[in-house]
């Protein structure tokens, strides 16, 4: 009975999420009311306050959730300059099919914005990129003067001001192609001349197969390496 009560209420926190993130993806953050998450979720207000304590603890839950996208750099022996290439392609695609994702970025930009703004969730992204690149600048794959911090700061901007304005002008259908352009003009300003081939600013093969993409063109050219 206690694990079949469990199930359903874990059950019921999903469906809250789901339609939280469904309302914070249309309206935005000020705009959405936790009677509107509950009529999205299609549950009662009183089980939505069961489960999450306010509106901004259900908005955390979701910034937070973004995070899980990272999960495949764990198992990774070599994280490094590949890895954050892919994972702006794992962020492209989730933003593109997954709502609980999409929502978890735009909550960032508007708690990250110019009412009372919260850094945290931009620090985590960029401890994260940072981590990949510092053992990838002790092999020899960045150049040395490089701060790896600043290097990352700069990745995970790009990339927020990229995805905003491929929402704005394409509803995120160009997103892939933006980030392709991104790595493809960083990459022989940060990566030696005799390391260029051994990134793919479109996506690894893997990473391609993963989502789902196209694969590469053996004749597409990636970066200049002159």
């Amino acid at each position: 009975m206690a694990r079949a009560r469990q199930e359903r209420a874990e059950i019921t926190r999903q469906a809250i999420l789901d339609g939280a993130a469904a309302a914070f993806d249309a309206t935005g953050f000020g705009s959405t009311s936790l009677s509107d998450v509950a009529q999205q979720a299609g549950v009662t207000k009183g089980a939505v306050y069961f489960h999450f304590a306010s509106k901004e603890a259900l908005a955390r839950a979701l910034i937070d959730e973004q995070f899980q996208t990272t999960d495949l750099i764990a198992g990774e022996l070599m994280p490094g300059v590949q890895t954050v290439i892919d994972m702006g392609h794992r962020l492209a695609h989730g933003l593109r099919t997954d709502v609980r994702l999409r929502a978890g970025i735009r909550l960032v930009v508007e708690f990250g914005s110019f009412v009372d703004p919260d850094p945290a969730p931009y620090n985590s992204w960029i401890s994260i990129v940072r981590d990949c690149l510092a053992p990838a600048q002790g092999r020899g794959d960045l150049f040395p003067e490089i701060n790896v911090t600043d290097l990352a700061t700069y990745v995970c901007g790009s990339f927020t001001g990229l995805q905003l304005a491929s929402y704005v002008r394409t509803g995120r259908d160009d997103l892939h192609d933006r980030v392709t352009d991104m790595f493809r003009y960083l990459l022989p300003g940060i990566v030696p001349p005799h390391r260029l081939t051994e990134f793919e600013a479109a996506g690894s093969a893997k990473c391609r197969a993963k989502l789902g993409l196209s694969p590469l063109d053996a004749e597409q050219p990636t970066v200049r390496t002159d």
